[in-house]
């Protein structure tokens, strides 16, 4: 067994995983700052604009005025369905 020529390929390798492990973490210091560099992404409700938050308050007025005269329709044939019945 030659020691000398086993010593030699040891040391190759090592420089060979040296150069690897640097060339990670590079990589990993450039990851880092490009996470710096992103915004921080918002968790939670997402806030209306002023012409979103208007939009949607139109549709909720329209809304309930429906609501409103369905239900005041509905009492009145309500009604009307006691008195005939009587």
């Amino acid at each position: 067994m030659d020691l000398y020529k086993t010593i030699r390929e040891l040391l190759e390798e090592r420089k060979r995983l040296d150069a690897i492990i640097a060339r990670l973490e590079k990589m990993q210091a450039h990851e880092a700052l490009q996470a710096e560099k992103r915004p921080a992404k918002r968790r939670g409700r997402k806030t209306m604009g002023e012409e979103e938050r208007r939009q949607v308050s139109e549709r909720m007025r329209r809304y309930w005025e429906a609501r409103r005269l369905s239900k005041g329709a509905a009492a009145a044939a309500g009604a009307n369905d006691e008195v005939s019945s009587a």
